[in-house]
């Protein structure tokens, strides 16, 4: 007698195949923000106790920059933070929000995005942005940014003001120049 395989034995594997795909998946989409120490950061730029990371980003833009008058010292120029224009990725390379400004704001794919208040900044080595630690504001949207509490910026490279010269010349002039940040989202525990 021989027996033939028939579709109704297959279902249940199939089914289960996919089943485990798909839990590897949402926990390599987990993973990632258990990696994250701020072990090495300085004190003033450590989100405190009573939170979590949510998300991890990667940023890579610009920073445009404005030869402008120095505040409070007539007849001196200076580079004057316009804003960021910058893409967001997670830890494998896909995007998944964007950062710009003014206002500084962080939007998820998903249409939910926040704005935040600088707490503290921290040198972060000669030629880049300094650390940066700030506290959310609430959320407009429902989705990633959702319940943010704290937004940290690590890892930096570049993003500096431009060395070209700023001077009466040249006043109203923008550069942009390269950066890159991680972003690290915390939510409360």
């Amino acid at each position: 007698m021989t027996i033939q395989p028939t579709l109704s034995r297959f279902i249940p594997l199939t089914g289960a195949i996919a089943a485990a795909a798909l839990l590897t998946a949402c926990g390599s989409m987990m993973s990632p923000g258990m990696k994250f120490s701020q072990d090495s950061l300085p004190e003033a730029v450590k989100v405190p106790a009573g939170n979590k990371v949510a998300m991890e980003t990667v940023g890579m833009g610009d920073i445009t920059y404005e030869c402008r008058d120095k505040a409070n010292a007539a007849g001196q120029t200076e580079w004057v933070f316009v804003g960021p224009k910058a893409v967001l990725n997670d830890r494998s390379g896909k995007q998944v929000g964007t950062y710009y400004g003014p206002p500084a704001t962080w939007e998820s794919q998903d249409g939910s995005k926040i704005t935040a208040t600088q707490v503290a900044v921290a040198p972060a080595g000669t030629g880049n942005l300094p650390y940066q630690l700030v506290k959310a504001n609430p959320a407009t949207g429902m989705g990633a940014m959702s319940g943010v509490t704290f937004i940290q910026r690590v890892a930096l490279k570049g993003g500096v003001a431009p060395a070209a010269a700023c001077t009466a010349a040249n006043k109203g002039d923008r550069q942009t120049v390269k950066y890159q940040a991680d972003y690290i989202f915390w939510k409360a525990a």
